[in-house]
């Protein structure tokens, strides 16, 4: 190893910086990108003024007769970062021509690494010539080609040139990518920041699919150029084939959109655009979206997707940063019928209910702040609206507070909650002659807040006991028509209301642990009680947020087990049960939970009616609850079983069961589940739900594979939803075919079935046709 000054070394300057010129000029292709300062001087390898140059080799000759320096047998320099392997390097001082055969590898600072065989180039490497070239650059990419020139200072020229992307190539030498481009002539514009491929051919398989005369792509430097993107091609059974073309515009650094125009062939041209800006401390999106329909006919008749010709939307979203602490932002949409998104599939916007919403949020190390507005759009095919009219227009805030340091010796924490809703109209249901209100029409305010206090002890002998203490207030402003005469609770006509709930608990664990050669076990009985007074005003208030309610294991010992704020539980009531975790040398794993709860005293809240008779048929409107469970094991060779269930406490029968059995290895994973809900005529399910849902996929081979699922529902005997895909993916091509039904007996669906696809180039883009997104898979 030797040491040495610049000047005496200056050819091997001029290697570095014509290999890295090399490497720098034929790069791969990246994502359509902006255009970057046009000054050819930044293409040289930025040396810094006291590097040192490390030159290593069998052999280092100076002819002082011919005047060359040649360095001979295992070349290896180290210079400004940059490292240079060669069998020969050799400097001509009277040509100044610098050329190095065998082997050639250099590596730059930014790990892109150049391959070569022959390399020839002027001393100031403006023009030159390098024979058998290969790329490879750091986002995995390649070019070979037969041999490459730099000319004009600024253009270098790849002759029979080929391009491809593959990652597997990393860890396995032996992959081939399925795709490569080949051209005649691939010019890397330094000036321009293009790449122009000339006479090119696209191959899938070896085999070629297109021809394209000449193609100009961005080069690796350039981050967003407008131009237009791969085409997107779709196919539903009532719009047709659908093809879009986009178009990509960067019209700032902190500014761009896409527009794009597709065209179906039963419904004609849909346009789109979408509008994106971002700022130091957010972004903000504004989509547009509008088409003149031809073909209403082949909708279902009276629907608003066979009532309407011309449809459109507009949508926006916003998400701010203020400070670490605090978020702000908006997600709206408006459209000229409540179908439209949903019909066209539109990305982000075509869920059954869109959520519109605008908030403020912080979070600190002890509180939370939430404060938002939103507005439920139903899509639907109804043309009247009238779902829609039926939803709940609310403002909530919410604030929760836990105290930095112990209130005597143990945690003081505060929930609020404000609502504010407004309602067009009532929205009732009649089940088995017996009414049902889910909201009423009008509007309504409630302010909630509650303290809570718990500490937790641990007695001798490993008994852990758990004291709370806990106060609620409630406060109404009420200005909603009464549900009137079908209505079996006594609901309140006043203009305001009030409320109140004080509680005290005691919840008392003792974990055992149980160990064996081979095992541990823990066993841990929990028992709680809750002495408070009846609930105030039950059945006599608003119930918006407390519809949804669910009795198994998972809220077992929750203290108050209503959903929402709408109702409080009251009375004195107690909740039993066992806790048993397993495990096993052998790789088995258990888990389980059992028990049951008791009203002991005052008014059991879950047996007063309210607006949707919420509680009713749950299992706990007795004074003794039913049992419920759950279940689970996972076993090493990949099952897993689980299940949950609530048993009547009479006889024992099925109410309510989730039961899962699921398998996953390095190739095959599937998953099936069967639930039932037995029926609750008095909460408004008139017969029994058992529905069988299973979903699989299997890699049949590297790269490849297969997937599916469906949905049976046994009462109806009936498949109400399946679909089956097929999927490639080598992270460089990722190709996806997928066909779905659904089985709308309601018509809320224009398209009853879909196929959707997706081929996926790294580094070129995307062609997609319709969703490949299918249910049941993440």
């Amino acid at each position: 190893m030797a040491a040495g000054n610049r000047g005496r070394y200056r050819w091997l300057r001029i290697a570095l910086l014509a290999g890295a010129a090399s490497c720098a000029l034929v790069c791969t292709v990246s994502v359509p990108a902006r255009a970057q300062t046009q000054n050819i001087e930044s293409l040289e390898p930025k040396i810094p003024e006291d590097a040192k140059l490390l030159l290593a080799a069998n052999e280092l000759v100076y002819n002082k007769d011919t005047e060359k320096v040649i360095a001979r047998g295992a070349v290896q320099i180290n210079y400004g970062g940059y490292q240079l392997v060669a069998r020969q390097v050799v400097y001509d001082q009277k040509t100044g021509r610098l050329s190095a055969v065998g082997d050639i590898e250099l590596i730059e600072p930014s790990g892109n690494k150049v391959y070569a065989q022959n390399l020839d180039l002027s001393d100031d490497f403006a023009n030159g010539f390098v024979n058998a070239l290969r790329i490879e650059t750091t986002d995995l990419t390649k070019i070979a080609a037969t041999s490459g020139e730099r000319v004009n200072d600024e253009e270098m020229i790849l002759n029979k040139a080929v391009y491809t992307a593959c990652t597997p190539c990393a860890t396995n030498p032996t992959h081939r990518s399925l795709w490569q481009i080949k051209a005649e002539r691939i010019v890397q514009n330094g000036k321009t920041h293009t790449i122009r491929l000339e006479h090119a051919q696209f191959e899938m398989f070896g085999k070629p699919i297109a021809y394209l005369p000449t193609l100009t792509i961005p080069d690796h430097t350039v981050k967003r150029k407008s131009g237009f993107l791969f085409p997107q091609f779709s196919y539903a059974q009532k719009l047709g084939l659908g093809v879009g073309v986009p178009y990509y515009f960067a019209i700032a650094p902190d500014m761009d959109a896409t527009v794009a125009a597709s065209g179906y062939t039963r419904q004609g041209f849909l346009l789109e655009g979408e509008f994106r800006k971002r700022f130091h401390s957010g972004l903000v999106t504004l989509r547009a979206a509008g088409i003149d329909q031809m073909n209403t006919n082949v909708f279902t008749e009276g629907t608003t997707d066979a009532n309407v010709t011309g449809r459109g939307m507009l949508a926006s979203t916003g998400e701010f940063k203020i400070n670490p602490r605090w978020a702000f932002g908006w997600d709206a949409m408006i459209q000229t019928d409540n179908n439209f998104s949903r019909t066209y599939d539109l990305d982000g916007l075509d869920d059954r209910i869109h959520t519109n919403q605008i908030y403020l949020t912080g979070l600190g190390e002890r509180n939370f702040f939430d404060l938002r507005g939103f507005y439920f759009d139903v899509q639907d095919a109804d043309d009247g609206n009238k779902e829609e009219n039926k939803q709940a227009i609310p403002q909530t805030l919410d604030y929760d507070y836990i105290a930095p340091q112990p209130i005597f010796g143990g945690e003081l924490s505060v929930t609020s909650n404000i609502t504010n809703i407004h309602r067009d109209r009532l929205d009732s249901y009649s089940v088995l002659g017996n009414e049902r209100f889910r909201g009423l029409e009008g509007g309504m305010t409630r302010l909630t807040s509650e303290i809570e206090w718990k500490r937790q002890f641990v007695a001798p002998g490993g008994l852990v006991l758990t004291p709370l203490l806990a106060a609620r207030g409630d406060a109404y402003r009420l200005d909603m028509t009464p549900p009137g005469a079908g209505y079996a609770g006594n609901y309140t006509n006043a203009d305001d209301a009030t409320r109140a709930m004080l509680t005290a608990g005691l919840e008392a664990r003792y974990p055992i642990l149980a160990t064996t050669e081979h095992s541990s076990h823990i066993f841990e009985p929990i028992g709680q009680i809750y002495a408070r007074p009846d609930e105030d005003l039950a059945g006599g208030l608003p119930n918006e947020d407390a519809q949804s309610f669910v009795f198994d294991a998972t809220s077992l010992f929750d203290r108050d087990k209503f959903s929402g704020f709408d109702r409080v539980e009251g009375g004195t009531r107690a909740n039993v049960g066992m806790r048993y975790t397993g495990s096993f040398d052998n790789g088995y794993t258990l888990r389980s939970i059992v028990g049951q709860s008791f009203q002991l005293a005052g008014k059991n809240s879950f047996a007063s009616p309210d607006l949707v008779n919420a509680g009713a048929n749950s299992g706990l409107e007795s004074d003794a609850s039913d049992y419920v469970g759950m279940a689970g094991i996972d076993m090493p060779n990949g099952i897993a079983l689980a299940a949950s269930a609530r048993l009547d406490r009479d006889d024992l029968s099925l109410s309510r069961t989730d039961a899962t059995i699921g398998f996953e290895n390095h190739r095959f994973q599937s998953e099936l589940t069967y639930t039932r809900i037995a029926a609750q005529p008095l909460y408004g399910l008139p017969s029994n739900n058992d529905e069988i849902q299973s979903a699989a996929a299997l890699k049949f081979k590297d790269y490849w594979s297969v997937f599916g699922s469906i949905t049976y529902d046994i009462n109806d005997h009936n498949v109400s939803r399946n679909g089956i895909g097929l999927t490639y993916d080598d992270r460089d091509t990722v190709f996806s075919i997928v066909y779905e039904q659904t089985r709308d007996s309601s018509s809320s669906v224009a398209n009853d079935w879909s196929i959707g696809a997706r081929l996926s180039f790294r580094t070129l883009g995307d062609i997609q046709v319709g969703d490949t997104d299918l249910q049941g898979f993440d």
